[in-house]
């Protein structure tokens, strides 16, 4: 953990396996229904992004799924199965997701984080970026998807016309508003935490202008995007984890950002066609071990010697929406 601080400030190491699956049969990773797996631990945002892809692109029977315990313990993410998770790696018999680092390569010493795309067939791990295995995941695998207006040809996650919008939204979401809630929750000092605070909140001010000056139920209108999955990840923990445990508390979504607040909504209690439900079953069983997860975590990265204490609330996990405001409605 020592990788995450540098004079006060907390950094994000790159992840460190970049292949890709292609639709190419000749490729190196061709896409094949039951080839691949998904590593994922529930409670990491970064692998909650592939989970949702994986369940709006109905790809539960081509992609395997291997849940980990939602907490990270002292050697990293494991296997034991609390909480509904698997009891041992499926593949391997393996508890920590160290030892399949390990088995694709024996001499890794980098970060052992999740989420991890393994090839079953060579017995390596293909990619463990999550921006890149959701784009492998609506780009590559097209040909399984099973109804035609979920398939990218159809406009997908990631439409031509809105590439540019959504790479240019992406990147600074991902520095102020994904990455800026660690930042200040990892911070090891009062001007590392105040520098990176401000500009949070000042991105999710941007957020609520543009949902509010457009009326659309998505970020770029009408159409849901790769934008959306990539933002919902962070506000989903954002009033249950990140105001409390991570000190983001200028403002919460819930009482100060009425759009950016429905359009959690929107998605989170979507079950119809629109999602398929892939935002509500891959947060409502976890979302209350949130807090647990970063309080443990912070402990962890800020080196406190002081008991882990978990902050209990909101009362109410994620508010109702009225049927009105559903998407569809």
């Amino acid at each position: 953990m020592n990788n995450y601080q540098k004079e006060g400030h907390f950094t994000r190491p790159d992840s460190t396996f970049r292949n890709f699956i292609s639709a190419d049969p000749n490729s190196q990773f061709p896409a094949e229904k039951g080839r691949y797996a998904l590593y994922v631990a529930p409670g990491c945002p970064w692998a909650h992004r592939t989970l949702i892809v994986r369940a709006y692109k109905r790809l539960e029977d081509v992609i395997d799924l291997y849940m980990l315990n939602p907490f990270m313990g002292p050697k990293g993410w494991f296997f034991d199965g609390a909480h509904g998770t698997l009891p041992k790696d499926p593949l391997y018999g393996f508890t920590y997701l160290r030892e399949l680092y390990r088995k694709a390569d024996a001499n890794f010493d980098g970060r052992f984080t999740v989420p991890v795309l393994w090839d079953k067939r060579g017995g390596t791990i293909v990619n463990n970026e999550s921006s890149e295995i959701i784009r492998m995941l609506y780009t590559e695998f097209d040909a399984f998807v099973p109804e035609p207006r979920l398939r990218e040809a159809g406009g997908g996650l990631y439409p031509t016309h809105l590439q540019h919008a959504i790479d240019e939204m992406n990147a600074w979401v991902y520095d102020t508003v994904n990455n800026g809630v660690y930042k200040c929750g990892f911070a090891g000092s009062q001007e590392a935490y105040d520098q990176n605070l401000y500009p949070l909140f000042a991105s999710l001010d941007r957020l609520e202008e543009l949902l509010r000056s457009h009326g659309k139920p998505f970020l770029l209108g009408d159409q849901l995007t790769e934008a959306d999955v990539r933002l919902y990840t962070t506000i989903a923990r954002f009033d249950v984890a990140y105001h409390s445990v991570f000190q983001c508390n200028l403002r919460s979504i819930r009482h100060d950002y009425p759009h950016l607040h429905a359009w959690f909504r929107r998605l989170y209690w979507d079950e119809s066609e629109a999602t398929g439900g892939a935002f509500h079953k891959t947060t409502a069983p976890w979302i209350g071990l949130y807090a647990e997860g970063y309080a443990r975590a912070r402990a962890k990265v800020t080196k406190s010697q002081a008991p882990v204490i978990v902050p209990r609330g909101p009362a109410v996990l994620v508010e109702p929406l009225p049927e009105g405001e559903k998407l569809g409605a």
